[in-house]
């Protein structure tokens, strides 16, 4: 099958999921990995993607953590850290000792339970603001308290995954002197972009840095302006690509530097007297190339990766099973109680956020990437554990919520 014929069989299925996606009210993402598997198991899809199939993969989840990034305001980011640092704390450590610990006992490879305990560690905060929305809740004060937990959990993952990848690939051991250099260039790199997005981006008016050249005359706004905004979208695309080629030199996956690279981006950077609703147009036109050009490529690729292997199905049922029901145990109870001794909310609200931080997505299918396609470090008896867990759990976020807003709305005057 030649490149082109593929990658119009991929976006055939990206359409036809969507359809299907915005009648279940699940996410798209759950539909483009389903439509993957069932496509290459009916022989439609091959079974290895050729080169260009695979780079469009690999550009597809940039752009989607880009976007993400540049989704979130970085004031209001910053504005509910205080509130939500210890749902966002809690929330992901007990996922990742709880699929660690058990996928330990499955398998006894360290390596494979770190790779598990990571791809089960961030929220799908996509999914949750979606099911939330459509119940009515999008502006309520749970949706806030999981937007910013979720975002604290993506960064704190990002950076456990640059670190302990290089561990899990062998490319360093646990001695003390290479978790040290890890450690010491993860520092660097996030050093490198707190000074991308404190000093080089923005526009310094006064003291010694006004003065410096280009610095302090120019900033990141000034390209965008260019033409009035007209190519405010190439800007920003190309800076995601820069800062991910930045950290795939400090050995990290480029969508750790997509992501980062759309977190520091303000919104400030994109007033333009001739173009009033500049930062609206530019994030419209993101999230179409990221969630319906490239990024579903990633997900229906991934999904292709799922041969219905009937032995190794009923194999890891009981592992699916566990690990499913554990997870789910453990992410409520640990994320409601935070949410109630942490960030003062009653119980009604705090299970609402425990039931909103059970959704996996973007993040866990680009570990589940990295691990199992790229470096060859999942089994595939844990790479179909993790995928369908995944699945379940993500199932779990729009039933749940929607069985629990009567209990929520009685106990929140909102």
């Amino acid at each position: 099958m030649d490149s082109l014929t593929q990658l119009a069989l991929m976006w055939a299925a990206a359409f036809l999921a969507i359809l299907v996606a915005s009648k279940t009210r699940l996410t798209n993402v759950l539909w483009y990995l389903i439509f993957g598997a069932v496509l290459v198991n009916l022989g439609v899809l091959p079974e290895k993607s050729d080169e260009f199939i695979t780079t469009l993969s690999e550009l597809g989840i940039i752009l989607i953590m880009f976007a993400l990034g540049f989704e979130e305001r970085t004031d209001h980011f910053l504005s509910s850290m205080k509130k939500s640092w210890g749902i966002a704390l809690f929330g992901a450590l007990v996922p990742f000792f709880t699929a660690y610990f058990l996928t330990d006992w499955f398998w006894g490879d360290r390596n494979i339970s770190i790779m598990c305990g990571l791809a089960m560690t961030a929220t799908a905060v996509s999914l949750t603001m979606v099911s939330l929305k459509s119940e009515g809740l999008g502006r309520s004060v749970a949706a806030t308290r999981i937007m910013t937990s979720a975002v604290l959990d993506v960064i704190a993952s990002l950076v456990a995954l640059a670190i302990m990848i290089p561990i899990a690939t062998g490319q360093a051991s646990f001695e003390i002197s290479d978790i040290g250099l890890i450690i010491l260039k993860t520092i660097l790199f996030f050093m490198a972009i707190s000074v991308l997005g404190q000093w080089l981006l923005p526009r310094i008016t006064n003291g010694w840095l006004g003065k410096v050249p280009l610095i302090g005359y120019h900033g990141f706004a000034d390209v965008i302006s260019v033409y009035k905004g007209k190519h405010s979208v190439l800007s920003v695309l190309l800076l995601a690509l820069l800062i991910g080629l930045l950290a795939h030199t400090f050995g990290f996956h480029p969508a750790i530097g997509a992501y980062m690279a759309g977190l520091v981006l303000k919104e400030e950077y994109f007033h333009h007297p001739a173009d009033d609703k500049l930062h609206k147009h530019t994030s419209f036109v993101v999230d179409i190339i990221a969630f319906s050009v490239f990024g579903p490529i990633f997900f229906i690729n991934l999904g292709s990766k799922l041969l219905f292997d009937w032995p190794v199905l009923i194999s890891i049922f009981p592992h699916t099973v566990l690990l499913t029901l554990s997870l789910f145990v453990a992410q409520v109870s640990s994320a409601s109680l935070a949410a109630r001794f942490t960030s003062s909310m009653n119980w009604a609200q705090s299970l609402m956020v425990g039931f909103g931080m059970l959704g996996r997505a973007e993040l866990a299918f680009v570990v589940m990437d990295i691990a199992y396609i790229e470096h060859k470090i999942l089994s595939t008896e844990a790479f179909y554990t993790l995928m369908l867990t995944a699945f379940w759990l993500n199932i779990a976020v729009p039933v749940s919520i929607k069985l629990w807003k009567p209990v929520y709305q009685r106990h929140t005057p909102e």
